[in-house]
């Protein structure tokens, strides 16, 4: 365990203003370091500006691209650990069979099934990238 005189001041002062539940400001002219978890999350790209129709099996696991870099649309191929690693894909399991549209703009506020989301302008200005 540290002895209270080894820890920086700035640590001290943050561990005494969590004990008084009062938010942490640094001291006036200390260095500010950058957080880590400041970054913008890494945002999906457009795979398609139509939905994918698909025939979906009861209670069987399905992996759906959430960032639009798979070669297998709509499903995952594991393109998002090299090209988008905050992005993980969207692991569901259908409570019953049959057809489903699945979101191809990755846009959707309902994932993985479509909303609607590619007719809105930000979808349809945007550029589709080439597929190979």
């Amino acid at each position: 365990m540290l002895r209270p005189a080894a820890v920086p001041a700035v640590l001290t002062a943050l561990m005494r203003a969590a004990r008084a539940g009062r938010r942490y400001r640094e001291p006036a002219g200390a260095a500010r370091v950058p957080s880590l978890c400041s970054a913008a999350a890494p945002q999906p790209v457009i795979a398609s500006k139509e939905p994918f129709p698909v025939e979906l099996k009861a209670d069987k696991t399905y992996g759906w691209c959430s960032c639009g870099h798979s070669k297998r649309q709509p499903w995952c191929d594991g393109a998002h650990k090299r090209a988008a690693p905050g992005l993980a894909p969207v692991r569901f399991s259908p409570s019953r069979d049959g057809p489903a549209l699945l979101c191809g703009c990755k846009r959707t506020r309902s994932p993985p099934y479509c909303d609607g989301s590619h007719r809105g302008d930000e979808v349809r200005a945007a550029p589709v990238p080439p597929r190979a």
